[in-house]
């Protein structure tokens, strides 16, 4: 009776053993060749540039090997990644910036982009949320056209450009980290334009970043801003129009004073003289005297 037991715990080994023969050789099947390819053999940050300690050779099967993986260390040296990189990923070509780019935040700036970096605190930066990866929207506020100095009546906000990406906070470009962050300094990745404008709204009133959803890329109808008199519900003043200068017509012609009427002064007639003359002798003078 013994030594049926045995037999059977025998027969039992034999068929695990099999059955574990059977098993390994299945998988290698499903796995087909291995190959070598090159993986990361740290955490690597954004912008990092490789070295041969931070590379590894790794076994991979290969018919799952990812498009444009290395399968030599030495063609990596030097290379600089475009994304964080975790111990055990592979290293492919699509990871990598061009050949000769040198490390840091430049080598992730996209062809025609540029790095602009706007000075922020824990209000204007959304109390730290703004982090690389993130996109925001920039508002600026600033006094309206025609207002004088100190007048806060013309004070307007208005948001100048939407959907800009968050390279980098301070020094710091990792796009894996999720925790808020109060810093000083943010990066943004702009078109030269888009910097201009930028470079103008800071050198006129202060910007604000506007969080936004990453996966929100609709653009929306910028107005033209906010006023201090929509923010209180009154009523826009409506602007004065335009003052027509209407010549003024001429004075009325004065009438000419009538004149006085010429007065015109009668002589007296002289008496008509008589025709009846006589002739009169007084001594040895003679007059003649007509009536």
């Amino acid at each position: 009776m013994r030594s049926r037991g045995l037999l059977m715990l025998f027969i039992a080994a034999i068929a695990g053993l099999a059955a574990v023969f059977l098993a390994a050789r299945w998988m290698q099947g499903q796995g087909g060749d291995q190959g070598r390819i090159a993986v990361a053999n740290a955490d690597i940050e954004l912008g990092g540039r490789l070295s041969p300690e931070m590379i590894r050779m790794a076994d991979w099967p290969s018919g799952s090997v990812p498009a444009g993986a290395f399968n030599e260390a030495a063609k990596l040296d030097g290379r600089v990644v475009l994304v964080s990189m975790q111990r055990g990923e592979p290293l492919t070509e699509t990871r990598l910036a061009p050949i000769g780019t040198k490390g840091g935040l430049s080598a992730v700036v996209p062809q025609g982009k540029r790095a602009m970096t706007v000075r922020v605190n824990d209000v204007i930066g959304v109390a730290g949320f703004a982090l690389p990866g993130t996109y925001v929207d920039v508002m600026v506020n600033t006094q309206g056209e025609g207002a004088q100095r100190g007048d806060r009546d013309r004070t307007i906000s208005k948001i100048v450009l939407e959907r800009i990406l968050v390279l980098a906070v301070a020094q710091e470009a990792d796009r894996d980290s999720t925790k808020p962050k109060v810093v000083n300094a943010v990066t943004l990745e702009l078109t030269p334009h888009d910097a201009e404008l930028i470079d103008l709204a800071r050198s006129v009133g202060t910007l604000s970043l506007v969080l936004r959803n990453q996966t929100d890329p609709k653009a929306t109808a910028l107005g033209s801003g906010v006023t201090k008199a929509e923010l209180l519900g009154m009523a826009t003043p409506e602007p004065e129009p335009a003052k027509t200068i209407v010549a003024a017509p001429p004075p009325p012609a004065r009438r000419a004073a009538p004149r006085a009427a010429a007065v015109v002064a009668v002589a007296p007639l002289a008496p008509a003289k008589s025709t009846n003359c006589v002739e009169v002798i007084r001594g040895l003078s003679k007059v003649t005297e007509c009536f």
